[in-house]
C-alpha cells in the first residue's frame, strides 16, 4: 500500500497513490483505447511504467498526484482520477481516465468530486481546472455535472503539445456547489 498521500474514499470508490503493486493494473489502464482516447492514446507497457514512475515523482516532489480508482465492493481497478500541475500547464487541474467498462455509471464524477474536495480543502487551490480535448463529450458531461464550465481554450505544454479546451471554476464555486 502506498504511503506517498492520502487515501479518500467515497460511496462506491477508493482513491489513493500509485503503490509497486499497482503497476500491472495500471499499464492494463494505460493500454485501454477506450480510456486513453483522448490523452494520447492506448500505451505499451514500456510508456506506461514510464507514467507510472512519473506519478510517484509527482507525489514526492510536489505532494499531489493522480490517485488510482477502485471500487470498494471487489477492489477492481476503474481508472486514475488526481490532482496534476506539470511545470507549463495550463492551471490546478482535477483530470480523470477511466477503463472502457466503468464509463457511464457516474464513477468519473465521483472520484473527481472527491479529488477536488481534497484539492480546494487540503492543498488550497483557489481554482480547479480539467483540460479537455474539444472532441470528447464525456469528458465535457462530467465537467459540467461537477459544475465547471469553459474559461478558455490553452495548449498543453511539452511533451502533449496538444490543445484543449480549460473548463473549471473557482474554489468558492466549488464549496457553494458542495454545501448545496
Amino acid at each position: 500500500m502506498s504511503t506517498l498521500g492520502p487515501t479518500l474514499t467515497t460511496e462506491r470508490l477508493i482513491l489513493r497513490p500509485h503503490a509497486p503493486e499497482d503497476f500491472d493494473d495500471f499499464a492494463t489502464l494505460l493500454a485501454d483505447p477506450t480510456a486513453m482516447a483522448f490523452i494520447g492514446g492506448a500505451m505499451s507497457r514500456a510508456l506506461a511504467w514510464r507514467h507510472f514512475t512519473q506519478n510517484i515523482g509527482q507525489w514526492v516532489a510536489a505532494g499531489y498526484g493522480f490517485f488510482l480508482v477502485y471500487e470498494r465492493e471487489g477492489g477492481k481497478l476503474i481508472g486514475r482520477v488526481g490532482t496534476h500541475m506539470p511545470v507549463g500547464w495550463p492551471g490546478t487541474e482535477v483530470g480523470w481516465a477511466l477503463h472502457g467498462h466503468a464509463q457511464g455509471k457516474g464513477y468519473a464524477t465521483e472520484a473527481a468530486a472527491a479529488a477536488m474536495d481534497h484539492a480546494v480543502d487540503t492543498l488550497g487551490w483557489s481554482e480547479v481546472i480539467h483540460c479537455i480535448d474539444a472532441q470528447n463529450e464525456p469528458s465535457m458531461s462530467v465537467a459540467r455535472r461537477l459544475g465547471s464550465r469553459v474559461l478558455r481554450e490553452a495548449m498543453l505544454p511539452d511533451p502533449v503539445n496538444h490543445s484543449c479546451v480549460v473548463w473549471g471554476q473557482s474554489a468558492d464555486e466549488w464549496r457553494a456547489r458542495r454545501k448545496g
